[in-house]
């Protein structure tokens, strides 16, 4: 079902579910992001995929050489279990590369498909 209603705004209304997001900023302490990234794409895309309310997982390199990494999920509980879930998976594979500077959740406000 589309979450949208016309002209992209999500909304409780009318049968259109609100989805959530996860999204994270870390700050690469050593190595490159692309490194981070590769070993992120291999051992925690997988278990993000398997999770119920799954949609989307999206990881970017940033100008300042840090990453970004925003997900998003049916429900706020599902996008707190990404926080739970990457918060354990970053400390026991990526702690010696990057940081976590700052991490937040809340209601996806639109969702334009490309």
């Amino acid at each position: 079902m589309n979450n949208t209603r016309s002209g992209g705004i999500a909304t409780p209304f009318a049968g259109y579910p609100v989805r959530n997001f996860r999204v994270a900023l870390y700050d690469v302490t050593s190595g490159r992001a692309e490194e981070a990234i590769k070993i992120a794409r291999a051992g925690f895309k997988p278990i993000l995929e398997e999770q119920p309310g799954f949609v989307r997982y999206e990881v970017a390199d940033l100008d300042s050489g840090g990453i970004v990494s925003f997900s998003v999920w049916e429900t706020a509980a599902e996008a707190q279990r990404a926080v739970e879930l990457a918060d354990e998976w970053v400390r026991d594979n990526l702690a010696d590369r990057e940081r976590l500077r700052e991490e937040h959740t809340g209601d996806v406000a639109w969702n334009d498909p490309a």
